[in-house]
């Protein structure tokens, strides 16, 4: 019974809006590939806004929150290396040695950053069972 308790379920509703979150991500992304500016764009706001909605809704499981903040700053990065790339900076230098496309270098970091205080203090935590891990 200990087992069910560890059970991550997701409910329907939940799971389509991530399934079409993987599909505007990818129209963003193919867009980007074909220099289809406009729709690039475009879709950076319905990709970033599923992913902040999707975070919302999980921000009670440590793990789908870390993760999630993840995602959200990873979609950041990358438009803004789009967006740098569209507009043909992103090999111009910008200030003191530093590119257009080293700005998305920011919020990777942030996502990283993230991910690693939870594997290294937060999951540690949760493992050594000073927190339950609570749906």
């Amino acid at each position: 019974m200990a087992e069910a308790a560890s059970l991550y379920s997701i409910p329907s509703r939940l799971r389509r809006l991530e399934n079409m979150h993987i599909v505007f991500w990818l129209f963003k992304d193919i867009s980007w590939c074909l220099d289809f500016r406009p729709l690039g764009v475009l879709m950076i706001f319905p990709t970033l806004l599923v992913a902040i909605y999707i975070t919302h809704k999980n921000r009670s499981i440590k793990s789908e929150l870390a993760h999630n903040l993840a995602v959200i700053f990873w979609i950041t990065a990358n438009s803004t290396w789009m967006i740098v790339e569209f507009m043909g900076i992103d090999e111009q230098e910008i200030w003191k040695g530093v590119d257009g496309r080293h700005l998305s270098v920011i919020p990777f970091a942030i996502g990283m950053l993230i991910l690693a205080y939870y594997y290294l203090f937060q999951r540690k935590s949760e493992l050594r069972g000073d927190r339950e891990v609570t749906l």
